[in-house]
C-alpha cells in the first residue's frame, strides 16, 4: 500500500518537471525534481524495511529431506563423529546456504 503511494508521487513528479519545464517554470520543475528525488528515496527505504529477510522456517518444509539428513547425521555420529561437531557443521552449512555468499576454498 505505501509503496504504491509513493510510487504514484515519483510518476506525479516526472510528469510534474515535463510540464513545470514545458512551461517554462524552472522553480516548478525544481519543486517535482525534488519532490521526485525524495520519493525515490523513500521507496527504496519502504522496499528495504518490508524486504527483510525473518529467520522462519520456509513455508513448504519438506520432511522427506529432512528424515534423509537426519539419518545421515545419525550414521556419521555412529561412525565416530561427535555429534556436536556434525550438527554445528549443518547449522554453518545452512547458514551460509541462506546468506547466498560464496565462501572461497582453504588455500
Amino acid at each position: 500500500m505505501i509503496r504504491r503511494l509513493v510510487l504514484a508521487v515519483f510518476v506525479a513528479g516526472i510528469l510534474g518537471m515535463i510540464v513545470g519545464s514545458v512551461a517554462d517554470s524552472n522553480g516548478a520543475a525544481l519543486t517535482f525534481g525534488l519532490l521526485t528525488a525524495a520519493s525515490a528515496v523513500s521507496l527504496m527505504l519502504v522496499t528495504a524495511v518490508t524486504s527483510e529477510r525473518t529467520s522462519e522456517p520456509p513455508a513448504s518444509f519438506d520432511e522427506a529431506t529432512a528424515a534423509q539428513i537426519e539419518a545421515r547425521i545419525t550414521s556419521i555420529v555412529q561412525a565416530g563423529a561427535d555429534e556436536a561437531d556434525v550438527r554445528d557443521l549443518v547449522r554453518d552449512a545452512v547458514r551460509l546456504g541462506r546468506s547466498g555468499t560464496r565462501a572461497s576454498p582453504p588455500a
